[in-house]
Order: C-alpha cells, then sequence, then structure tokens
C-alpha cells in the first residue's frame, strides 16, 4: 500500500505526520531514547520484523531524526538521536501524558519520570513560551503564519 506523502503539505503537523506517522516510529524513537540503540535490541523489545524495522530506522536516519553509527568492523551500527529526535521525543512525552490520563486504566502508568532539575517524578506540562502560563488547546487562537498555504 503506497503511503500518502505530507511533506508539501502547508501544515506543520502533516510535515511532521509525514516523518514519524507511520505507527512504529514513534516506538522506534522511544526504544532509541530508553537506550535501545541497536538493531537487535530494538527489534527484540518491539518484535517488529527486520524488513519493516529496517524501513523506520533508514525512513527516521533520512529525515535526520537519528543518526547511524558503526560500533564494530563487520560493519553494524547503533542509531542516536539528533537534535531533531531528541525533540521529537518531547512530543512523544506529551503522548505519554495523554496516554496515562486516559488509557492507562486501574494498573497506572507504565513508566514514571524523574526530572533531573529538581528530583520529583512528574509529567509533561506545556507552557507560553513568553509568560510561562499554561498553554492548551482552549487558550490559544489561530492565526496564518508566514507559512500558511494561500486562499
Amino acid at each position: 500500500m503506497q503511503r500518502t506523502n505530507f511533506a508539501d503539505m502547508a501544515c506543520s503537523i502533516a510535515r511532521t505526520l509525514d516523518v514519524i506517522g507511520e505507527p512504529w516510529s514513534p516506538l522506534v524513537l522511544r526504544d532509541v531514547y530508553a537506550g535501545f540503540t541497536r538493531f537487535e535490541q530494538i527489534q527484540a523489545d518491539l518484535g517488529i520484523s527486520r524488513k519493516v524495522l529496517t524501513e523506520r530506522l533508514n525512513h527516521l536516519v533520512e529525515h535526520g531524526v537519528l543518526e547511524r553509527r558503526p560500533y564494530d568492523r563487520r560493519p553494524r551500527y547503533e542509531y542516536v538521536l539528533t537534535e531533531q529526535g531528541a525533540e521529537l521525543v518531547d512530543l512523544l512525552m506529551v503522548m505519554v501524558g495523554w496516554g496515562d490520563r486516559w488509557l492507562a486504566g486501574e494498573a497506572g502508568p507504565p513508566v514514571l519520570y524523574r526530572h533531573h532539575a529538581c528530583g520529583e517524578i512528574g509529567g509533561v506540562d506545556l507552557r507560553c513560551a513568553h509568560c510561562g502560563e499554561p498553554m492548551h488547546a482552549g487558550d490559544v487562537d489561530l492565526l496564518p503564519g508566514p507559512g500558511a498555504a494561500a486562499t
């Protein structure tokens, strides 16, 4: 099945989905962030086919989200987050918050996050970069930006 190409749409959500919208991609990023950096580790953790994992890793490398680094002479590679990839993990942490709130059930969240700066366990809270106040969907207006599609 041919994937829809969202890269040329004048929408930041669509463009982001073009990079990580395939369901395995966020899970691959999660694993690399969690320290599973080698192909075999990621495959074992996810139970994903070699073919699909190879496609996902190549796609994420091509889009600058992961970097491939050799770790022996065979050649074998490990995968590390680039600056872009690390920022995408921030997006995943927002998804974690939503999943923990709405889908975790009585068992509770499967993972807790300890903040390095204060040592406390917490979650991501979206804040305005200018005033520091909470910034959620009901707190903002949508305005056309400089890259908006011409209408």
